[in-house]
């Protein structure tokens, strides 16, 4: 596995040519960023990644006025590959800040280490719902959402949308499984089938049969990334598309997925956190600069690492890039002293967020390119159901 250091500010450089001392004082902070960069959920990571090295390249190198320096590497979605990579980080290069993971069974290995470690974690993505509760950490910080918050929004869509009784699946891992419990806790119907696929399956024939015999009047389903292009495609192929509707939440039908899918995608609803066609300042010159960067559209994965990148700014700067020191570090982000992308944001008892959640769906727009679009907001200020039982 080659190891990549994004090394960031010429003034660094600079400083290393002039004076040994100068550049201890100087030196950038150097955060490890360990994703998901290849296999079906690569282009999560990727979209993860760019979006933080474009907050870094709009700093001139820095977040908070601090100067960074990511250390990006690829867990392949696989979690003793990500606990040796953050094991090394700690150990070796002394690293104490981490961020960048995208599943949650990989964040299981991992950041028990670094928190066990006196390190710090703040994560653009995976929120699952053990460190959301009784397992909560005064030094883990989420910034996407936790895991059933997101899939409590989709089963709250499908019940104003009507369904009465429905069909659940998904990978049979941690976010998984807080995907079909948070989708159940605010659907307000019958359950008619339920099942757990592989997070590595391709075949879903075996699922499609299943769904057909109980004959639903929607699907929800959690497939993220490939998984989730697959499973789509499947689904047109068995000839459910057009005869049970599908309601799912953002991780099953980002723009990636949608251009992959095509028309199967069209007319799919969904719930998010986040679009781009959000009209807010912040999120507009995002949108901008991304696609001017890297030639395509950021899926919210992009939008949730560009917040986490400001979040992590924020608190470097009123700490003056000092992450030692976790208590003042923490106080520093629980401020969420930064101008979200997605609109209101603060952080909850146990560090994961509070924020609205919209209703969206994919149409044709007016140019007849498919489009995700936004409609209403069904949940506001909306906490999890696991921060009563956190103690921090």
């Amino acid at each position: 596995m080659k190891r990549r250091d994004f090394l960031v500010g010429s003034a660094v450089g600079a400083a290393a040519l002039a004076a040994p001392s100068l550049v201890r004082a100087q030196a950038p902070l150097r955060m490890g960023l360990i994703t998901t960069l290849t296999g079906p959920g690569g282009y999560l990571g990727a979209d993860i990644r760019d979006a933080m090295l474009l907050a870094i390249e709009q700093g001139n190198g820095r977040l908070g006025g601090i100067a960074v320096q990511p250390v990006v590497e690829d867990d392949a979605l696989r979690p003793g590959q990500g606990k040796t990579i953050a094991e090394r980080m700690l150990r070796t290069d002394g690293i104490r800040l981490f961020t960048g993971i995208v599943f949650s069974n990989v964040l299981g290995a991992v950041a028990p280490d670094v928190l066990d470690g006196g390190g710090i974690y703040v994560s653009p993505n995976a929120g699952p719902s053990n460190f959301a509760g009784r397992e909560c950490h005064r030094n883990f910080f989420a910034v996407a959402w936790q895991n059933d918050a997101l899939h409590e929004s989709a089963g709250r869509s499908a019940t104003e949308l009507g369904y009465n009784r429905a069909f659940i699946l998904s990978p049979n891992y941690q976010a998984g499984q807080d995907a079909l419990n948070g989708f159940k806790r605010m659907f307000r119907g019958t359950i008619v089938g339920e099942q757990f696929t592989r997070l590595d399956q391709t075949d879903y024939a075996a699922e499609m049969a299943a769904i057909r015999a109980a004959n639903p009047d929607v699907v929800f389903q959690f497939h993220p990334g490939g998984l989730g292009i697959a499973f789509i495609r499947q689904y047109q192929q068995a000839g459910l598309l057009g005869r049970i509707p599908m309601v799912v939440a953002a991780p099953s039908m980002d723009h990636t997925i949608m251009n992959s899918v095509g028309d199967a995608a069209l007319g799919v609803n969904l719930t998010t956190h986040w679009n781009v066609d959000f009209e807010n300042p912040g999120s507009q010159a995002f949108v901008a600069a991304f696609r001017a960067k890297y030639n395509r559209t950021p899926t919210f994965y992009a939008g949730q690492a560009w917040d986490t990148a400001l979040a992590i700014g924020a608190a470097l700067r009123q700490t003056n890039g000092n992450v030692t020191d976790t208590n003042a570090f923490r106080t520093a982000m629980l401020r969420a002293d930064f101008q979200s992308i997605r609109g209101p944001f603060r952080f909850g008892p146990n560090q994961f967020p509070v924020q609205d959640w919209w209703s969206a769906q994919v149409v044709r727009n007016a140019a007849g390119q498919l489009e995700i679009k936004t409609g209403r907001k069904i949940l506001e200020n909306h906490s999890d159901s696991y921060a009563a039982s956190c103690r921090i």
